[in-house]
């Protein structure tokens, strides 16, 4: 399973971050690797150069094996927030999805 990382011009994305990243994304969808060719990564703030909560957002695209990709999205305060909202998100959808595909 590949994970890429991107994020827009407001967003300072190190090498550091990346590594922390993947990392994470791949500890805890670690069960759905069979399943997935690719997640990637999108960071966003959403306000730029103001501040204001839950102005980071955190949006994970998963590409599934054979099947159409799903998106989910979560804001915070903080990048790590808005990333762990987003895989428990994700989390949450692949497991329907492929329950739904297993057969009875």
């Amino acid at each position: 399973m590949q994970v890429m990382v991107n994020s827009d011009n407001h967003i300072h994305g190190s090498a550091a971050l990346e590594d922390r990243v993947r990392g994470r994304v791949t500890d805890k969808l670690k069960r759905f690797e069979d399943h997935l060719t690719r997640i990637e990564v999108h960071f966003n703030d959403e306000n730029s150069h103001k501040s204001g909560g839950q102005d980071k957002r955190c949006q994970l695209e998963a590409r599934l094996k054979g099947r159409d990709p799903v998106s989910v999205s979560h804001n915070a305060d903080q990048l790590e927030q808005a990333l762990e909202g987003a895989i428990d998100k994700l989390g949450t959808v692949l497991e329907r999805n492929i329950e739904k595909q297993r057969p009875n």
